[in-house]
């Protein structure tokens, strides 16, 4: 089978083009240009084999990001596995949001909580360098991915294992940001995402409970004036309001996804 022929099963059989020029680009490590002028090039057998094999995974809804090895996010490439989430577009409207905090040459002190990948603390990190990043996931292997990441990337990070605030006894930010686990427990949407960490997608039940928990403690944890900033649910924005609201957060805001739904809310702790 040479490349073209590879292409067009893949395409026949419901893949796009695009993706199966991922594919093959990472499976001959080659750019897309030269898979268009090296259509005729034969694939060896193992290549092939291993080629029809990830066809089927990904047509069987594994992400692409899993099969390829790695996912962009905010301009950088971040290694992904099956221990973490593969970063969303969406989420770096998040991202944006927290560097309107923290301007450039502060020395703010920020922590992302549940950082998987490490998406959104290494983000951080390379756009706000004089910023003082912690990350913090309960997961061995989403922290050690993290931590690769950041290795290659060569961005500081403190990186920390633990739940939630649980090793940050004592310490106080200018700025908590997380991606926290919010889908309901019962929400349909969650068969089709049954490759990645479940524990990183839903805490189950009405998908709050990470949300509440966030919320409840962050006080503990922020210095007077400072943000706390939780990706949600487009339906959950009123139900994240009113928790920072009871809780005693001021200037209450919420952002937006590219596709226009509510994403991100956030509140600023009066202190």
């Amino acid at each position: 089978m040479n490349l073209a022929q590879a292409q067009a099963q893949a395409q026949a059989a419901g893949l796009d083009r695009l993706e199966t020029q991922l594919l093959l680009g990472t499976l001959l490590e080659r750019d897309r240009s030269w898979l268009l002028i090296h259509g005729e090039d034969e694939l060896a057998p193992e290549q092939q084999a291993r080629f029809e094999d990830w066809l089927a995974r990904r047509l069987a809804g594994e992400p692409l990001a899993y099969l390829v090895g790695e996912k962009e996010f905010h301009g950088l490439r971040l290694k992904v596995d099956r221990h973490t989430l593969v970063p969303r577009p969406d989420t770096e409207v998040l991202v944006d949001w927290a560097l309107e905090l923290v301007p450039e040459q502060q020395a703010a002190h920020v922590v992302d909580l549940g950082t998987g990948s490490g998406a959104i603390a290494l983000a951080l990190a390379h756009r706000r360098p004089q910023a003082q990043v912690a990350a913090v996931d309960f997961s061995a292997g989403a922290l050690a991915m993290a931590q690769a990441n950041g290795q290659a990337l060569g961005l500081s990070v403190e990186w920390l294992a633990g739940s939630w605030f649980a090793p940050l006894a004592g310490r106080r930010f200018d700025l908590v940001v997380s991606n926290p686990p919010y889908i309901a427990g019962d929400d349909e949407h969650l068969a089709a995402l049954s490759h990645e960490p479940l524990s990183a997608l839903t805490p189950g039940g009405d998908g709050l409970e990470s949300l509440r928990e966030i919320v409840a403690y962050a006080p503990e944890h922020l210095a007077p004036g400072g943000w706390l900033l939780l990706e949600h649910g487009w339906d959950q924005p009123a139900a994240v309001a009113d928790l920072l609201l009871a809780r005693g957060f001021v200037d209450l805001a919420c952002r937006r996804d590219l596709g226009g739904q509510a994403r991100v809310s956030g509140g600023r702790w009066p202190g």
